[in-house]
């Protein structure tokens, strides 16, 4: 008898969507280049969503942004998604929005071949993943970044013109408004700035001013609060005393457009009597004089900064600042630093006890005692919120909530806090005998 073999048929393979994702950015924070920006990522939205083979994923977007990689955070997102294997391909609308450096481009799109991702321009009508895209871009890519240097170029010789002719780089100074080339007194903010200089010169320091200020409730010219370093440049800067210091700082290149100081790379120009000084020049010369006798006092040496396991990782939820290691008389702490530079009428948060911190995080790990290796690998960030609440956030993207216990008054003494105490009773008890 012949034998049978069954065969189970099995079921047809279900074609999967092209999982597609659109990256978009404008290099000027101006409101007609968001309204571009907000265009682009409606326009991408709906193309991908209304095709039929095409999973949308998402738009990256970046604005204000230089084209650089590394300055932009949507990018470095979308990169993390695709190293991730959420995306099959990226739209963008040309090579110059994507990148112009050629090596960042390149590196990017061998990267995104690598992981199987296809990258597609539309201004240019290449697909990375063709046969000769890489050519094209190469050729384009080149032409975009010389485009970007000629732009760059340009402008440096605008600006050198200017400056030559002794006219500001621009009007964002406090004190004066900028018009036609030209600083202009606003009267209520130069009197603050004279404040701000009575102030040091009567003996208070940048952190001492700006919590001053705060409570007096002066707001900067943004409407912001004011802090160390705010202080610092206003007392620092010489355009206050009716004379112009250019090109102290210079831009590396057109690539990466980093802010250089100018140590003598560049010629600098000094324009006097060009605008209404605000702080006369002995005046200046006397904060000047002061910020260095100051600096010299408490120059401390030059120790390498200590890191510890949870600096960088604990985020202050009321104001988002990070929180930073404060040793009290208690021992370790972390401590908001807006509460610990502006206090708690800046930022209502509560300081932590370090050994109160390694407990509560060897619990959430599963382990009996902390563990900085264990603590550096699993756990992203800390989110420390209202109600003595820390909310975990481990590298796998899964959350965990716990809640600290304060310390009770006896657990807050060392032994000698507790040792002062009782030499202090029997100081009183011993002084009422004599009576």
């Amino acid at each position: 008898m012949p034998r049978i073999i069954t065969v189970v048929p099995k079921p047809p393979k279900l074609e999967q969507k092209k999982r597609v994702a659109a990256y978009a950015r404008v290099s000027s924070g101006k409101d007609a280049m968001l309204h571009s920006l907000s265009a682009q990522v409606s326009y991408y939205s709906n193309l991908i969503q209304n095709h039929n083979d095409w999973l949308y994923v998402g738009v990256y977007a970046d604005e204000a942004k230089t084209g650089t990689k590394d300055s932009r955070d949507d990018f470095q997102r979308l990169i993390a998604d695709c190293r991730a294997g959420k995306v099959d391909m990226v739209l963008t609308k040309s090579i110059s929005r994507f990148a112009r450096n050629t090596v960042t481009l390149l590196q990017t799109v061998r990267e995104f071949k690598a992981l199987g991702v296809d990258i597609y321009f539309e201004e240019q009508n290449i697909h990375t993943m063709s046969g000769d895209g890489e050519l094209m871009m190469t050729i384009l890519a080149s032409y975009a970044q010389e485009e970007s240097r000629s732009a760059s170029e340009n402008q440096k010789w605008r600006i050198q013109r200017n400056f030559e002719e002794g006219m500001p780089w621009n009007g964002t100074i406090l004190g004066y408004s900028y018009e036609k080339g030209k600083y202009v007194v606003v009267p209520d903010e130069a009197a603050l700035v004279k404040l701000i200089f009575e102030y040091y010169l009567d003996g208070l320091g940048y952190n001492a001013i700006a919590n001053r200020l705060n409570a007096e409730g002066y707001k900067t010219r943004n409407g912001k609060s004011w802090y160390h370093n705010t202080i610092m440049k206003i007392l620092r800067n010489y355009t206050y005393t009716g004379n112009l210091l250019l090109q102290k700082t210079y831009r590396e290149n057109h690539i990466t457009k980093k802010t250089l100081v100018n140590h003598g790379e560049l010629p600098m120009y000094h324009a006097e009597n060009t605008h209404e000084a605000i702080i006369n020049l002995e005046i200046f010369d006397a904060v000047q004089s002061e910020m260095a006798q100051r600096a010299k006092r408490f120059k401390k040496a030059n120790v390498p900064k200590a890191t510890y396991p949870f600096s960088g990782k604990l985020v202050c939820c009321i104001c988002g600042k990070n929180y930073r290691r404060k040793v009290t008389h208690t021992g370790p702490v972390w401590i908001c630093g807006t509460y610990n530079t502006l206090g708690k009428a800046a930022c209502a948060s509560k300081q932590i006890p370090e050994s109160t911190l390694m407990s509560i995080t060897a619990e959430v790990l599963g382990i009996d005692d902390f563990n900085e290796q264990a603590f550096s690998d699993r756990v992203a960030h800390i989110r420390v919120c209202a109600e003595n609440t820390l909310i975990y956030q481990f590298r796998d993207g899964t959350e965990t909530k716990m809640q600290w216990k304060d310390r009770s008054r006896s657990q807050s003494w060392t032994d000698e806090m507790k040792a002062a105490a009782r030499r202090r009773t029997f100081e009183r008890r011993k002084n009422g005998c004599q009576k």
